[in-house]
């Protein structure tokens, strides 16, 4: 089951266990595919690709699975437009792993963006820090998703 048991599995357990969660084979394997994913994945495909190491899965285990781990934590799930939801992991063996998103409205491609620079950093604090000034509202995580067109659909539709 792919390359998530090969750097350490057990990153993901305690925490699952401290809410009280037991560790069941399952809910391993969605981990493992969600470790091992390439691209944002629908609990469709999270399914297809689990039953191929545990054929006795159903879609409605799957789909709870998803739910309970979005509920600790573990796993973000996200809308792009297309219709479905799409999830990935929100921490791995290193921890957090905070990024943003890049949509292209054509195509459906979707690009994490995690290469903060400085000034973007501090724009972000400052509305942080301000909204929650604003509002008295104490902000804990923030989503960001920029919708356009990507380099490849600008090109074929001749877009600037």
């Amino acid at each position: 089951m792919g390359r998530c048991r090969n750097r350490g599995i057990d990153w993901w357990q305690g925490r699952f266990s401290g809410f009280g969660y037991r560790v069941t084979v399952p809910r391993r394997a969605i981990i493992d595919v969600l470790a091992t994913a390439q691209k944002h994945l629908s609990a469709e495909e999270i399914y297809i690709l689990v039953r191929k190491v545990y054929p006795n899965i159903g879609f409605t285990t799957v789909y709870r699975t998803l739910d309970l781990l979005g509920q600790t934590g573990l796993v973000a799930k996200f809308d792009f437009g297309d219709g479905r939801a799409r999830y990935e992991l929100s921490q791995g063996p290193g921890g957090k792993r905070h990024h943003h998103h890049l949509v292209c409205v054509d195509c459906g491609r979707v690009i994490d963006y995690d290469g903060f620079e400085q000034e973007e950093k501090e724009f972000l604090d400052k509305v942080e820090t301000s909204l929650s000034k604003k509002f008295n509202f104490k902000i804990t995580r923030h989503l960001i998703q920029f919708y356009g067109l990507c380099e490849n659909c600008r090109r074929q539709n001749n877009s600037v």
